[in-house]
């Protein structure tokens, strides 16, 4: 345990740019590491890409296709025996709730490749992630290993408004990507929980480029301060419908969705002020959920909105989207629509919430076959719900049938 500390200390001392460096110096030092190196995914969640060795001097690898990849995705630690050599590689998954980072890779030989040596460095892959976060705060190097290419300036601004990619806690797990990941323009996703509920944002600010995320980040920064402030969901879009009017006198809008969950009971309040659509998949059973359209945010002075509410249950699983996905068409001109959203739904099923969204959006770009101008936004949130609220329930429940029987 002294070992495990003395690390986890030396690495929350080194300077933001060296928490690999100082990694590595005490793995290989104090578990006998022949090598450590760390792959962070791209921002379009295509390949993984080494933080260490500067571009040209090595492919990325690929998400799909390599024994990274493979525990990127399933989140699992893996072995691989390297060639010609007596040693282990252990691709550890680095992910800090729900959020997933990268890859960290250390190799060891085969002698001292123990269960119990893997659980640390597992320990160890964690507390990189975390710190890597805190990191961000003071260098660019992790966020500049993250890029394939170079992001517009609308993409940077949209990406620095993000909360992050994926979460997870007891009651729920949420994915989101955004694309085309390095020209983003006004789409947007944010989140927020804390002990009692969980607020839910997607936004799609009207226009292109930087006018389109200038207009994104003003309304995105005036709903956070009113979340903020402790108020409801319906006061937070009229607030920021007002700031947005206050601006633009009408000439720019933005279309959200607002969503609020009570995490001990599982209702959830609602404010559709736009385009994007609200779906859920119960079992087998897809559809969209309707709501009452509302003025999107900053259209008229004074806007009034109006919450509406609905259950969700334990294993239900909500996807939503922007107009980017539901209105893209084939090369033949077909839409999206409805049928091939539901469809993409049922195929992603079975895949956790983290991937989900890219599962989406893959299937959209072999639909679409070309380019398009538009932004593409899916957001997943599987409901977990209470576990004390779940147990009672079964309680409740086989004491009805236990009624049932009896009469």
């Amino acid at each position: 345990m002294n070992r495990r500390t003395d690390i986890e200390a030396a690495v929350r001392a080194a300077a933001p740019h060296a928490l690999l460096a100082t990694l590595r110096t005490e793995l290989c030092s104090v578990y006998g590491a022949l090598a450590v190196e760390l792959h962070l995914a791209d921002y379009g969640l295509r390949v993984l890409k080494s933080l260490d060795r500067p571009d040209g001097e090595n492919e990325p690898l690929s998400l799909h296709n390599s024994p990274e990849g493979r525990a990127f995705g399933s989140q699992e630690p893996r072995e691989q025996q390297v060639r010609h050599d007596d040693a282990v590689d252990h691709h550890l998954p680095v992910t800090v709730r729900g959020e997933r980072l990268g890859i960290l890779t250390v190799r060891l030989p085969q002698a001292l490749s123990t269960p119990e040596l893997v659980g640390e460095l597992t320990h160890m892959a964690d507390l990189l992630g975390h710190e890597i976060l805190v990191a961000e705060r003071d260098t660019d190097l992790y966020q500049r290993a993250r890029r394939t290419t170079r992001l517009t300036l609308a993409a940077e601004m949209q990406w620095q408004l993000l909360p992050a990619r994926a979460c997870t806690a007891a009651e729920f797990a949420i994915g989101a990507q955004l694309e085309p990941a390095y020209a983003i323009h006004g789409d947007n996703f944010d989140w927020a929980a804390d002990a009692d509920e969980l607020t839910v944002a997607v936004t799609n600010g009207m226009g292109e480029g930087i006018q389109a995320s200038l207009l994104t980040n003003l309304a995105v920064n005036a709903l956070r301060n009113a979340r903020r402030a402790g108020i409801g969901i319906a006061d937070q879009a009229a607030l920021a419908d007002q700031a947005l009017y206050d601006q633009h006198r009408g000439a720019s809008h933005v279309s959200t969705l607002l969503l609020r969950f009570e995490l001990a009971t599982g209702r959830v309040g609602v404010v559709d002020a736009g385009s994007p659509q609200l779906w859920i998949q119960r079992g087998r059973t897809v559809r969209r959920v309707e709501l009452e359209a509302q003025l999107p945010l900053g259209m008229f002075e004074e806007s009034r909105y109006t919450v509406q509410e609905f259950q969700v249950e334990p294993g239900d699983r909500l996807l939503l989207f922007s107009d980017g996905v539901y209105d893209a068409v084939s090369p033949l001109g077909e839409a999206y629509g409805e049928r091939m959203l539901a469809r993409a739904v049922q195929s992603t099923r079975l895949l956790p919430a983290a991937t989900v969204p890219r599962a989406v959006l893959g299937e959209l770009a072999e639909y679409r076959g070309t380019e398009t101008p538009d932004d593409a936004l899916v957001l997943c949130l599987d409901w977990f719900g209470r576990q004390e609220d779940q147990k009672d329930q079964e309680d409740q429940e086989g004491r009805e049938v236990q009624e049932g029987r009896e009469g």
